[in-house]
């Protein structure tokens, strides 16, 4: 196993240990933590961080960020209440609301590919821009009548168990980003890319195209995630998701993606992403204020970033002073000549 995926691993392994305890704790110091009906919101809150980690992760994994996936969320809540009250279907405005997405996503990808900006700018700037323009298309105005079998797909349970519907098709996602990152020639590119984006090209991989794909899946499954947030929560506004980028960022940094590209599993941003979840569910249950919520994640984005890299250092200095310890090997005197 290659040392960078190694490192990632033992990171993914404290982040994995660290959400088992939680959950224990929560179990038997929160009161109410444990019921079905808190658990399903528990799941069904961290589901739309869960959904951008997927693409995000990819994204990072191969050096590039995206911060407009909130606002293309909203935009795309926006739209579908737009649509919506022009009597359009909801089965029609569904597709629409996707394509919308994978147009938000090529946009930041021939920015960053083709003129070759960096990503973080790129998106900074359509963070805004797509918050605008869904200011413009809904206005103030709040869309809470859509159709009640998508409303209790969106935010009901299986029977009386703690698992929502839209749980069911994340792990199908879930699993086609984990084959696709760690099991096929794609995801290894992207590995590629992040730890050397020159290197990468002269091995022939098409930096240009992937990174493009990567903008583009990022866009799609933003707006997937505005849609299921408009009916997960019954309302579509302009406003919606404002603040989510923040949230994906520290819950896939905090499981041991590197900022910089090139390390990192799945695994472990999912880890950290219920991880992140399940603390903020717990402080809701205690009254923890949502200014403080924010404040908690702002030090978890801060805790990601050094962790892995404090870890890493830690871990680079031990090996050096066993090598320093460890006695020289003699080499093997020459035979004598006759």
């Amino acid at each position: 196993m290659p040392e960078s995926l190694t490192r990632a691993v033992r990171w993914d392994t404290v982040v994995g240990a660290l959400l088992v305890v939680v959950l224990l704790l929560s179990f038997t110091t929160v009161d109410g933590f444990g019921n079905a009906l808190n658990l399903s919101f528990l799941i069904g809150n961290t589901l739309p961080i869960a959904l951008i980690a997927l693409p995000m992760t990819l994204l990072v994994v191969s050096g590039e960020i995206d911060l407009s996936v909130a606002s293309t969320a909203g935009l795309s809540g926006a739209v579908m209440g737009a649509l919506w009250n022009q009597g359009m279907a909801i089965e029609t405005i569904i597709p629409v609301c996707l394509l919308l997405g994978v147009v938000c996503g090529l946009v930041n990808g021939l920015l960053v590919t083709r003129l070759g900006l960096p990503s973080l700018a790129v998106t900074i700037g359509t963070l805004a821009a797509y918050r605008g323009i869904a200011q413009i298309v809904l206005g103030s105005d709040a869309v809470t009548d859509f159709p009640a079998q998508y409303l209790d797909f969106a935010a009901g349970r299986i029977g009386d168990t703690f698992v929502p519907y839209a749980f069911l098709p994340f792990l199908v996602l879930l699993a086609i980003a984990v084959v696709a990152l760690h099991a096929t020639p794609f995801g290894r590119s992207l590995f590629a890319i992040g730890a050397g984006e020159e290197a990468a090209r002269f091995a022939g991989i098409r930096v240009k195209r992937q990174k493009l794909i990567l903008f583009t899946m990022t866009g799609l499954m933003a707006s997937l995630t505005g849609v299921f947030w408009a009916l997960h929560y019954a309302s579509a506004r302009y406003d919606n998701a404002t603040g989510l980028e923040l949230s994906v960022i520290a819950a896939v940094l905090l499981g041991g993606i590197d900022f910089d590209g090139g390390k990192g599993t799945l695994g472990g941003a999912i880890a950290g992403v219920f991880l992140l979840g399940t603390l903020q569910n717990v402080m809701s249950l205690v009254n923890v204020s949502a200014q403080s919520q924010i404040v908690v994640t702002g030090v978890l984005l801060v805790v990601s970033v050094l962790g892995p890299r404090v870890a890493r250092q830690t871990a680079v200095a031990r090996a050096g002073r066993r090598a320093a310890a460890s006695p020289p090997v003699p080499s093997k005197a020459p035979a004598p000549t006759p």
